[in-house]
């Protein structure tokens, strides 16, 4: 048997061991264990466009699902030590840009698309193709410009930043001060987290999310704060710990109802925002992952690469499928890699440490979001690092990029960041004299940007309503 484990893997053939994967596995879940509490935070924390939200518990389920399949299955498929669950930032633009325009089966059924969408170009190989037409200035920019916005969510969801009813939250506070023991705890996890990441502990986000919850649990207990202080989460402690899997939320999704909620250029243009996000995301996590583990081949190509991402669209689809929001590869995979792990037998260990969260939602539930918060902050902090690769002083890839980055979170939008990107790209390369550097997909995107900025004047022009 030993044997036959070691062939299937490859284990030997990588210079690992079964002890080394195991710990890789261990390693990797407890780096990403923290989306059990951010993810249901983010999708439970949003309301759709008929003020319906998620169940908090029913979202843990689902998510701890979801990741324990197709992580599993990337093991067995791929043999690569690459973890999936719900993508940080792919969940933010369901909650924030999804559902206040349409209801949460209709959201979830326009990740069902987009993940089937990735399947099939993954299928036919054209998903390298696609990666190849967009400038990697806008790529870096992207992933920069969700950073901010993931940490604004977190900012706003703390409390830390709150605005009057109907204005932006970017008020100090209620009243432009903190007031509160609820921030406290914000506050100070944002320190613990970034201290922990300072010395590279292991696991620093989800150390941070346990250490702030004991102290919102002590804090809880010993004052005097109403319930609603600490908004959608009150720490304490629950009945019990362990509780039967609530999987009342797979399969609510409707793939085509979206199109009777927003105009169809709308639709496609969310669609294909979810899919520009969920593509690059998942190229970057596998080609660093894959470099530090040392399994490129000497052409610098990821082995079973389109396995990998046909899983990775498949996820996508199954996440929303089931409600969790779209699924993809995860950068802390490499604490795995790190640890030892070099094949698909470390995604095993990870898989079954997620099936067996399933059954602890309630203690996931305690968890405030003045204590989860904290990692969206970090996520964004992680996220920005990438800024220092754009050529800032080329200003027909730095103003793109700077667009990008900025509309984002200032607009509470991650499809008018890109759309606006794209935008900025193609009329500064035309002006510059660059048009070849513009392929056809990338015109073709930028078209459908105008067109999504102009739909208003453009439905009048029709006398569409």
């Amino acid at each position: 048997m030993p044997s036959r484990l070691d062939s299937f893997f490859q284990i030997s053939q990588r210079g690992s061991t079964p002890g080394r994967e195991v710990r890789g596995g261990l390693a990797t879940f407890f780096a990403m264990a923290y989306i059990l509490v951010l993810n249901p935070v983010i999708l439970s924390g949003a309301q759709d466009v008929n003020g319906h939200q998620l169940s908090f518990e029913q979202v843990v389920t689902v998510t701890a699902l979801v990741a324990a399949v197709m992580t599993v299955l990337m093991g067995l498929t791929a043999n690569l030590p690459l973890a999936l669950a719900a993508g940080l930032g792919l969940n933010a633009m369901a909650a924030y840009q999804l559902a206040p325009r349409m209801s949460w089966p209709d959201a979830m059924g326009l990740i069902v698309i987009e993940g089937l969408v990735l399947c099939v170009l993954s299928a036919t190989g054209l998903r390298e193709a696609v990666m190849n037409a967009i400038p990697m200035p806008l790529k870096q920019a992207i992933s920069v410009g969700i950073g901010l916005f993931i940490a604004f969510v977190g900012f706003v969801n703390a409390g830390f930043s709150v605005g009057a009813e109907g204005s932006p939250p970017v008020t100090l506070g209620p009243d432009g001060e903190l007031t509160g023991w609820p921030v406290l705890v914000f506050c100070l996890g944002v320190l613990l987290t970034f201290v922990l990441l300072a010395r590279q502990a292991k696991g620093a986000i989800l150390l941070s999310i346990v250490a702030m919850t004991v102290l919102a649990l002590i804090i809880n207990a010993v004052a005097d704060i109403p319930d609603e202080a600490w908004g959608l989460t009150v720490p304490a402690l629950p009945d019990d710990i362990v509780a039967a899997p609530d999987f009342s939320l797979i399969g609510e999704f409707s793939l085509f109802g979206a199109f009777g909620e927003v105009s169809v250029v709308t639709v496609v243009l969310l669609v294909f925002t979810l899919f520009l996000t969920d593509f690059f995301d998942t190229m970057g996590t596998a080609v660093g992952v894959t470099s530090e583990a040392g399994l490129l081949d000497e052409r610098g190509r990821v082995p079973r690469l389109g396995r990998l991402l046909f899983v990775d669209g498949l996820a996508a689809a199954v996440g929303g499928a089931a409600s969790a929001s779209s699924n993809t590869s995860y950068i802390e995979s490499a604490a795995g890699v790190g640890e030892g792990a070099r094949t698909g037998l470390a995604n095993l260990t990870t898989g079954a440490l997620f099936a067996l969260a399933l059954f602890f939602a309630p203690l996931a539930a305690i968890v405030p979001a003045q204590a989860a918060a904290p990692a969206l902050v970090a996520v964004g902090f992680l996220m920005m690092t990438q800024v220092s690769r754009i050529q800032w002083s080329d200003y027909g890839v730095g103003i793109p990029a700077f667009v990008t980055i900025a509309v984002m979170p200032f607009t509470f939008s991650i499809t008018n960041g890109i759309g606006a990107g794209f935008l900025a790209y193609v009329v500064l390369a035309v002006v510059l004299g660059r048009r070849r550097q513009i392929s056809w997909l990338l015109w073709a995107t930028a078209a459908l940007f105008v067109v999504y900025f102009a739909i208003d004047p453009i439905e009048q022009l029709l006398g569409v309503s």
